[in-house]
């Protein structure tokens, strides 16, 4: 899988504490009832919410391995136009083809 730079870096600099992050993701995906997919959908809306590149491109990732069909990850940035906004939604759906069109 895809990892940046700055994450890599990050994770041999600081191993305890990408260790601990790590294990805080894991406890959370098993702390309710939904499936791979949904959840890397659900993360995905939120980083389209936040404007976060790296997070919209990670959920993109993230989703299609899990079984999203492109329609349904470029559904989600749709889905945020009335929410976050035009402006957003298209930096969105640009970071989301970047993933898509590799």
């Amino acid at each position: 899988m895809y990892m940046p730079d700055n994450f890599k870096n990050f994770s041999q600099t600081y191993p305890e504490i990408f260790q601990g992050f790590e294990n805080l993701g894991k406890e959370c995906r098993k702390s309710g009832p939904l499936d791979e997919k949904t959840q890397n959908l659900v993360k995905l809306g939120i980083s389209v919410g936040t404007n976060s590149r790296g997070g919209v491109m990670s959920s993109a990732r993230k989703a299609l391995q899990a079984g999203a069909s492109k329609d349904e990850i470029i559904h989600v940035a749709i889905l945020s136009l009335t929410t976050t906004g035009f402006p957003n939604m298209i930096c969105a759906l640009s970071w989301i083809n970047e993933v898509l069109d590799k």
